[in-house]
């Protein structure tokens, strides 16, 4: 004898009426329900559709205290935002520096190049670095208006004009009075970054060290095999050829 078997739905219906998946609730306040030959999913009321859809994110929602401290009062920077009061100060302390020690190579530049010294090299070296200070300031000037701080350039002091040394000779002199230099200014350049830590101002802390640790301490390494260099020497002719070897390089 051959059973012939029936559609999947005749069964459902032949039950006597009734509804062999009557609508249930879960525990997570889902409603099932059959519709035809499918099941539907439904929130239920009073449902929280977050735990639903997964959302813990809402930006109009969280954005409002943002609103609340948008500056609407002229002359305050709008894009000012987690940049504390010691950092803006710090930087303009670090601007100073910059232009200090510009100053100081800037007057070394002027020593060199006069006609009774003629030593055209360092005067090159120095002048290139003096520039390269400047730049450093007026890098540390961008950052400062991008942060939303205020620039406030301060006193620079008058430096020496004269830099020749009865026992070393000038250009001895000139250049651990640059070493000396870089030196201070990679400690300033630290003191910068731990106030930078000290605020929890990880953009500050980046950009002192991604833009100037790295290339003072390079400075500082071939400023110091230039003093070795002319310890060497002395202050005899070989201090021409040292001058020579400044004016030729790239």
């Amino acid at each position: 004898m051959l059973l012939k078997a029936s559609p999947a739905l005749s069964l459902l219906s032949s039950t006597g009426g009734g509804n062999l998946f009557p609508p249930s609730r879960n525990s997570s306040n889902l409603l099932f329900s059959p519709s035809g030959s499918r099941f539907s999913v439904q929130a239920a009321k009073g449902t929280n559709t977050k735990s639903l859809t997964g959302v813990v994110f809402e930006p109009f929602e969280e954005v409002k205290k943002e609103l609340e401290l948008v500056p609407t009062t002229p002359f305050v920077s709008l894009a000012r935002h987690k940049f504390s009061d010691d950092s803006e100060s710090a930087i303009n302390d670090q601007i100073n520096v910059e232009y200090n020690v510009s100053y100081v190579y800037h007057a070394l530049y002027a020593y060199f190049d006069r006609d009774n010294v003629g030593l055209k090299g360092f005067a090159k070296f120095f002048n290139d670095s003096s520039l390269e200070e400047r730049g450093h300031a007026e890098k540390f000037m961008e950052y400062q208006n991008m942060r939303g701080g205020r620039v406030k350039l301060q006193s620079i002091l008058m430096p020496v004009s004269e830099f020749d040394h009865e026992e070393k000779g000038d250009a001895l002199h000139a250049m651990e009075l640059a070493l000396s230099l870089e030196k201070l200014t990679n400690e300033k350049l630290l003191k910068l970054q731990s106030v930078g830590v000290k605020n929890n101002d990880v953009q500050l802390v980046d950009f002192v060290e991604s833009e100037f640790l790295g290339e003072q301490v390079e400075a500082i390494k071939k400023i110091s095999e230039y003093v070795a260099q002319l310890r060497r020497i002395g202050k005899g002719h070989g201090v021409w050829h040292f001058d020579q070897m400044l004016l030729n390089e790239v």
